[in-house]
């Protein structure tokens, strides 16, 4: 199956794209070549940009706290794990705590580390961080991949409490959901919402089926039109029937 995460609102854009964006970061970090850990440092470019328009810290804090306060109303249930709750409540607890540790403007220190925003100013030109652009950087990329490494990791590092916060906020999200078996006639799909609230909605469409669902909605009702895929042409509807997974998360 492949899994289409949708989102509602603003703030739940802004956490899927952060939580794209820290999972690629981690994974070319993890390689020795200098090209993966170029494409790490151009990542945590993107990160420090997504981060400094959103007073994120604040908003992950509270919307941890109000989890909290709604897992507390769970204990003595004997239908609930107590093992597994209080798991839930210190991993929550921890991570509220990380994030109100976080010292100054989220992403202060690379603001701050001039050879980094030197570097940054140059990626947004077509092959503008060449050798002979950024010698510095050059020499750089040509260090030991343990060394570069470890500098990748110093730099993301103060970062890692915002990913911990809204790694535990969308993994609870989506998992308040209860997935409906739909099927989209002749690739179209479109249910009327009446009333119905959530901030994600999620598709898991069959790898069998060449289908791809492009998604709108809004208060009253959500369209789902699927398209064949095709690396050259337009994307054009198809004319199957599309059986799928949909559905509806909301905190």
């Amino acid at each position: 199956m492949i899994t289409y995460d949708y989102p509602l609102n603003e703030r739940i854009r802004t956490l899927l794209r952060l939580e794209d964006l820290f999972d690629r970061a981690t994974h070319f970090v993890r390689s020795d070549d200098p090209e993966s850990h170029h494409v790490a440092l151009v990542t945590l470019f993107d990160i420090f940009e997504v981060v400094s328009r959103a007073d994120l810290k604040i908003d992950l804090v509270q919307e941890l706290e109000r989890q909290r306060q709604t897992l507390l109303t769970f204990r003595n249930n004997p239908d609930i794990s107590e093992e597994a709750l209080n798991g839930a409540l210190y991993e929550i607890e921890q991570a509220s705590a990380a994030l109100l540790a976080m010292q100054g403007k989220t992403g202060q220190h690379l603001r701050e580390n001039e050879w980094l925003m030197s570097i940054k100013n140059r990626t947004g030109i077509p092959g503008g961080v060449c050798e002979f652009d950024l010698p510095a950087y050059h020499y750089w990329l040509n260090r030991d991949p343990g060394q570069r490494r470890g500098d990748l990791e110093g730099w993301i590092g103060p970062l890692l409490p915002i990913r911990e916060g809204l790694g535990i906020v969308l993994r609870l999200l989506r998992a308040s959901g209860h997935p409906e078996q739909q099927c989209a006639a002749h690739g179209v799909f479109q249910l009327m919402l009446s009333g119905r609230t959530a901030q994600l909605i999620r598709l898991r469409v069959p790898r069998s089926q060449a289908a791809v669902p492009e998604i709108s909605a809004n208060k009253y009702a959500l369209n789902i039109r699927f398209t064949v895929p095709d690396t050259e042409m337009r994307p054009r509807q198809t004319e199957t029937d599309i059986h799928f997974e949909l559905t509806f998360c909301n905190l």
